[in-house]
């Protein structure tokens, strides 16, 4: 499988999302943190978009979100349980696997997902991670876990002109979740759940700043 072309599609893709206004719908709104949805195009599901302001530096705020095997993630993100490396494509490409907990009050059973990740950093600063689902040899179907899969999706960590303080965090998630899952408990799950990822992001990125 060409790896390094799924990753660099998926970034463009990203970037694409990034620019384009069209579409948007506000589904759910928190103090600094707005959470926007439109149809997807890679799927049958929906694209959400979060943005939020973090009060960090970004290169806190990126130490939190930056998808490495024993990195902060797993510390703070709900979401995240477990996450491993495959296999590493090139310094800025690498195959993970991604293991989140039950949700839903257990609605939603244990998931894993396999993408290609891809860190990209663009003129303006802002530092990103970009994946998509892939398969790899060494991560067939578990027991237990119910194969998830993410269609583009990633973080831009951007600098606020004039306020090094302060990053300004904008999130794609377009995540099929698979198995047997009423479409009402999916279309609110992601939402409250994006808010939850900027409110837990937040307090972890504080404390690296003491």
């Amino acid at each position: 499988m060409d790896y390094t072309g799924a990753a660099e599609a998926a970034a463009d893709t990203l970037l694409s999302y990034r620019k384009d206004e069209a579409g948007w719908k506000l589904c759910r709104k928190t103090g600094e943190v707005a959470v926007y949805w439109r149809p997807s195009t890679e799927f049958t599901g929906n694209l959400y978009k979060g943005e939020g302001l973090v009060e960090a530096k970004p290169e806190h705020v990126w130490e939190c979100l930056k998808p490495e095997p024993g990195g902060l993630r797993v510390t703070w993100d709900n979401n995240v349980q477990d996450f491993q490396l495959l296999e590493a494509v090139r310094d800025d490409i690498s195959i993970c696997r991604t293991v989140t907990p039950s949700a839903a009050m257990g609605i939603i059973s244990p998931r894993d997902f396999v993408d290609v990740v891809m860190i990209k950093r663009y003129e303006d600063g802002s530092i990103t991670s970009n994946a998509t689902n892939v398969e790899h040899p060494s991560c067939p179907p578990q027991r237990y876990f119910v194969r998830g899969f993410n269609h583009p999706c990633g973080c831009f960590c951007a600098p606020v002109s004039g306020e090094p303080e302060k990053t300004q965090v904008l999130s794609f998630f377009q995540t099929d979740l698979s198995g047997y899952l009423p479409k009402s408990v999916v279309e609110s799950f992601f939402p409250y759940s994006m808010t939850q990822f900027y409110n837990n992001l937040s307090k972890a990125a504080a404390a690296l700043s003491v």
